[in-house]
Order: C-alpha cells, then structure tokens, then sequence
C-alpha cells in the first residue's frame, strides 16, 4: 500500500508522522455498516459516554466506522450514525493547508471560544446522514476537542480551517444535532428535498466503492 512522503504532512491522533498508508489500518480492517438518515431517533438524541475502554468491541467499532466513512467518501463519522449510541466520532480529512489528519476520540467536549477571538467562516457543509444536499454555514475557522482514545488516554485534537468544521460537525452528532438544525427553516426544508431526489445516487456509489474494497 502506497504510503505518503516523509513530510510529516500527516498527524495521526494529533501527532505527526513521517509516513502513513493511503488506506488507514482501520479502514483495512472494518466493515462497512449502514448509515443511518436524518429521521431515525439514534441521530436526534444525546450519545452515551464511553466506559468500556480498551475492548475488542469498540476497536472493532472504530476500525467498522472507518472503513463505512472511507466507502461513503466523508470526512468524519459519528457513531450514532451506524447506529451506535455513543460518544464517538473518527475522520480521515485532508485539511485547506494539505495535512491530512487521522484519527479517533471518545467523549469529546469542544472548548469554548471567547467571542472576541472567534472568527467565523461561512462555507459550504454536507452530512453523510444528509446524503445529496451541501449548504452555507456558519462555523468557527478554529476548533479544540478533549476527550479520550480508545484505550481511555486523554486526547486533545486541535483543527483549522475545514478540520474545524469537521470537529464541530461530528461533536454535534453525538449531542443529537445534524447541520440541518443550524439552518433557517426555509434552508433544512429545500435540502431534504434535494436529498429525497439524491440520497439513491450517494447510496448506489457507496455500494460501488464498498465493492471496489471487497467489502
């Protein structure tokens, strides 16, 4: 498996490192599970917190959440959207700067940003449980998440620019919200419609890169 250059233009977990694979381990080994839709209850309710560390089960789940985050071509994954209720969330995401970042976090809490400080960008936000419809939205370009690994070490994971909004995203996952609530009304109403006419096309080319994975 090709492995990038020795640029450290990787982090893993928040560290750099001098080279990683084009396929992420995890991914390697997952399956693909179905994504869940906006509609389904696990999606509009808080996540439990995780407790069972350093367990075959939730690094299956990881390694699971990856590989259905790699097939659907998204940044990030939260566990509810497996239908898994807890608080947890991975990505695989390419930043503006061109750093890929990799990785997973259990219980993350965002910092908050003091308003004098925070500056917002208003950029273009899909969801893969909104599958179709992108729209403009409102997010700090800079995001801190603290939480744990899957073996309960504390973690801290810091994002800018597209990294950021992927933080915040998934972080509201796990409380229960979906981008579409950050909407105005007239704005959630149009994108559901576009996902209604859409979400066969996201699903069939998901099924074709699922099989292109032999998965």
């Amino acid at each position: 498996m090709a492995a990038t250059p020795p640029d450290r233009r990787v982090r893993v977990q928040g560290v750099p490192v001098d080279a990683y694979p084009a396929l992420a381990p995890e991914t390697e080994r997952g399956a693909v599970r179905r994504i869940t839709v906006v509609g389904e209850e696990v999606l509009h309710r808080p996540c439990r917190p995780v407790t069972g560390f350093g367990t075959p089960e939730l690094a299956r789940l990881i390694d699971d959440m990856f590989a259905t985050n790699h097939t659907a071509e998204g940044a990030g994954l939260a566990a509810n959207q497996v239908d898994v209720d807890l608080r947890l969330f991975v990505w695989d995401i390419t930043d503006d700067w061109g750093v890929r970042h990799v990785g997973h976090i259990a219980n993350p809490v965002l910092d908050e940003t003091p308003a004098a400080g925070r500056r917002l960008l208003e950029e273009p936000e899909g969801c893969l449980s909104v599958p179709g419809p992108y729209r403009t939205l409102a997010r700090p370009d800079h995001a801190v998440v603290r939480g744990q690994d899957q073996h309960g070490n504390p973690l801290v994971i810091e994002g800018h620019g597209y990294f950021a909004r992927c933080l915040q995203h998934e972080t509201d996952h796990l409380h229960g919200r979906l981008y579409l609530d950050r909407l105005a009304a007239r704005d959630r109403k149009s994108a559901l419609r576009e996902m209604a006419d859409r979400r066969q096309e996201a699903f069939d080319r998901r099924a074709v890169n699922a099989a292109r994975l032999g998965k």
